[in-house]
């Protein structure tokens, strides 16, 4: 079982880049005011939330502790990414304050995940 964990924490962990990279390549459009957001940083928000549900069934499964709170606060930070991402996914340009905002999210996900012990 723990095998699978470590899969789906990889897994996890590519959702993450998708959805960072995709916002780290549309910077120099964000200056520009020409930013939008890309079909892969949907995907990687998706794969994030799958994984994330996936890695609290099997941590209970195997009764390793868990944290809730925090479990809790990074699902509604990604929740959050996942509806401005999907809603504003058609439009040819996104608004700075908008877009700047969904990388403080992201950011503040992974920082949620790794500093918070």
């Amino acid at each position: 079982m723990d095998v699978l964990i470590h899969l789906f924490v990889g897994l996890h962990i590519v959702g993450i880049a998708a959805l960072l990279g995709g916002f780290l390549t549309q910077m120099k459009a964000m200056g520009q005011g020409t930013a939008r957001f890309v079909p892969g940083m949907l995907h990687g928000a998706l794969t994030m939330l799958v994984t994330g549900v996936a890695l609290v069934g099997l941590n209970q499964a195997q009764d390793y502790p868990l944290n809730n709170i925090k479990i809790g606060i990074k699902l509604a930070i990604l929740i959050a990414i996942l509806g401005l991402v999907y809603v504003k996914r058609d439009e040819e340009t996104v608004e700075k304050p908008l877009f700047g905002l969904v990388g403080a999210l992201t950011a503040a996900n992974i920082f949620i995940a790794v500093l918070w012990t």
